[in-house]
């Protein structure tokens, strides 16, 4: 049955190729769209300097408010972070085997280092970026506290 449809398939294509058809006309007008015009709800990294005023968009201010130093250690913080979680992944996987108790005790250390790490950071900072990294950062290290809480269970 399918391979006589596929017949019927191929001698009807033969027999009636396939036509160009006429290109569609659209009723709405296309107009070309210039890199000249802005609209006032544009991002505003694509508006000129003289529309977009920061003081008027605060939330586009594309600049940290913490320096370059910081940065670093915040990134060093981010790379310990995620080999924690990687250290309290495997030491969960290795519950109930008798590498458990090595695997705790790796993913704690790590996990300590991680929180001195960035209780460190917050120490050595001014009130205005301490308050920034906590905004940025504070809820990754309580899910690290708490992911270390449920594998001393």
């Amino acid at each position: 049955m399918h391979q006589r449809t596929h017949l019927s398939l191929c001698k009807f294509i033969t027999r009636h190729p396939f036509r160009p058809s006429s290109k569609p006309i659209s009723p709405i007008p296309i107009k070309p769209i210039t890199t000249k015009s802005f609209h006032p709800f544009c991002h505003p990294t694509t508006l000129p300097p003289s529309r977009f005023n920061k003081r008027l968009y605060p939330q586009f201010n594309i600049c940290r408010s913490y320096n370059v130093e910081t940065d670093k250690v915040v990134d060093e913080i981010n790379l310990k972070f995620a080999e924690a979680r990687e250290e309290i992944e495997m030491a969960m996987e290795s519950k109930e085997t008798v590498y458990f108790n090595e695997e705790a005790e790796c993913a704690r250390a790590v996990v300590k280092e991680v929180l001195d790490m960035y209780h460190g950071l917050l120490s050595k900072l001014p009130e205005k970026e301490r308050g920034g990294i906590q905004r940025s950062m504070g809820l990754k290290i309580e899910q690290l506290k708490a992911e270390l809480e449920q594998l001393n269970e």
